[in-house]
Formats: structure tokens, sequence, C-alpha cells
């Protein structure tokens, strides 16, 4: 079963609430995302914990209900 990406968006914003969230279906089956992770609070964070964040903000679903992530993750310019 797919997870909608306003699913994945919203789990990501209620994890990382300062978070801007773009998420963009690759394939256009609903299954495999890109998305893009910009938030204040990664300032200062290493890159892999800033994807640790986001895979906490999802809570365990990677690699379960959301097959796959291209995840990219910045600071405010």
């Amino acid at each position: 079963m797919a997870m909608p990406a306003a699913e994945i968006e919203q789990l990501i914003r209620n994890g990382i609430p300062d978070a801007q969230v773009e998420i963009t279906d690759l394939a256009g089956d609903g299954d495999h995302y890109a998305a893009r992770v910009t938030a204040e609070s990664f300032r200062g964070m290493p890159r892999i914990k800033q994807h640790q964040a986001v895979y906490a903000a999802l809570g365990g679903r990677m690699g379960g209900v959301l097959h796959a992530l291209q995840l990219t993750t910045a600071t405010p310019a």
C-alpha cells in the first residue's frame, strides 16, 4: 500500500515543526518519492544527523509502507 505525499509531509512537519517540506512523486506510483526538507533546526548538524531527524519523524515507516525516499536536507539561506 502506497503512502500519500501529504501524509509524508505532515509526519515530517509534526516531527520537525520549523521544516519547510517539498515532496515529489518520482515515478508517479505513490511509492517512490523525493523530499527536500529545509529547517533552521538543522543548522550546525551534520548531514547524517539531519537525515536521521527526518527518518525519526517518519516513525519507522521507511522500508515498510514508505518504500523509497530520496532525501535532501538543508538550512535556510
